[in-house]
């Protein structure tokens, strides 16, 4: 049977999209497969490390009928990708094999029965489903996603806090000395749900949303999650465990604030960043009326000193940071300009767009 017979750019397109959560070894050497369904003329794709389960569906020519196998995702996404763009491939059924064919060359491959195959056991107790715009979920992914811990301890802390409630969907990342906060307005009102994404699913999430016009719609159950959009299907573990109270994190009395350029802010820091050394990423602020000094130091006793114009008429503050906090908060934003609140020097620092209260991001101080 001829699976599918498709441009090469066609065919590839839909593997990749499935393939991102797919480990080239695996302990159970199915999961290094894809699942391929055939019903009909519609074939489907289906990928899961046992955790995450991403599944599509496509229409690639070949035979009429039904087929089902799974055979080594990354092995024949890299043949694909050998091969030019506008080439018909084919994918033909022998035996146990498939018969991968494009121009004069032939691969056989080798499958394992679908059968094997441990697909992600979906949860019956999904709640409400609502919608976003793809755009929109990518960008306050992109807003908080930095802020997520990188193997933490606090496992709860290594994944992205989902809130829906009424009209709003906010997010919410720390890893204990930053957090950022983002939030959007939802087309209908919804109950209060929050859930953790685990880091590997925000991940593949940024990978596969886009800035195209369409809906992403959500659904949440106590122990999984479930996103639809742009004809994929993609059903994931959450992470168990109490995130902490964001709410107490976020700042709300400190009395000085100045609003500056947030380009020559980043570039400054960047800047000076270079004279940090490796481990000890220190730089410190000085504000004071009318300017802002941003200087750091290392161990060969190099310095660096830069200083910015502002418009500020408050305290005089020193205070210290983790430059690559910033940085990474900074580059995360396209407005043009930043609004610092801060109490003193040993107190958070909370980050703002001016008159947008939908991101937050709080960074604590570091001693220099």
């Amino acid at each position: 049977m001829i699976v599918l017979k498709a441009p090469q750019e066609k065919v590839i397109a839909v593997l990749q999209a499935v393939s991102g959560i797919v480990e080239r070894r695996h302990t159970v050497p199915i999961l290094a497969n894809v699942l391929i369904r055939k019903t009909g003329n519609a074939l489907q794709f289906t990928t899961s490390d046992q955790e995450i389960q991403i599944r599509t569906v496509a229409e690639l020519g070949g035979d009429v009928g039904d087929f089902t196998t799974t055979v080594g995702a990354r092995k024949l996404i890299d043949i694909l990708k050998t091969m030019p763009g506008d080439q018909t491939v084919s994918l033909e059924s022998s035996q146990s094999k498939l018969i991968l064919k494009g121009g004069k060359s032939r691969f056989t491959l080798q499958t394992l029965p679908a059968e094997d195959f441990p697909l992600v056991q979906e949860s019956a107790q999904f709640g409400p489903a609502f919608s976003v715009p793809q755009k929109t979920l990518k960008t306050l992914l992109a807003q908080v996603s930095f802020a997520m811990a990188v193997q933490d301890i606090r496992y709860y802390l290594n994944g992205i806090l989902f809130v829906a409630e009424g009209k709003t969907l906010s997010l919410v990342a720390t890893d204990g000395h930053r957090l950022a906060f983002a939030s959007s307005e939802l087309d209908v009102e919804v109950p209060k749900q929050e859930v953790i994404l685990p880091r590997k699913t925000v991940l593949e999430l940024q990978r596969l949303l886009s800035d195209a016009e369409g809906a992403i719609e959500m659904q949440f159950a106590s122990n999984q999650a479930k996103f639809r959009f742009g004809g994929m299907e993609f059903v994931t573990k959450l992470i168990e465990g109490k995130f902490p109270d964001y709410n107490r994190v976020i700042p709300t009395t400190h009395r000085n604030s100045v609003t500056l350029g947030r380009a020559p802010l980043l570039a400054s820091l960047q800047r000076t960043a270079i004279m940090t050394s490796d481990k000890f990423k220190g730089v410190r602020l000085n504000i004071e009326p009318g300017s802002l000094r941003v200087a750091a130091n290392n161990a060969e006793q190099e310095e660096a000193v830069d200083e910015l114009d502002i418009d500020y008429g408050g305290d005089e503050i020193e205070i210290g940071f983790n430059v690559t906090y910033l940085i990474d908060a900074l580059g995360s934003m396209h407005q043009d300009m930043v609004r610092i609140d801060m109490a003193d020097g040993n107190s958070s620092a909370l980050f703002m767009i001016p008159e947008d209260a939908n991101f937050k991001y709080v960074v604590m101080p570091m001693r220099i």
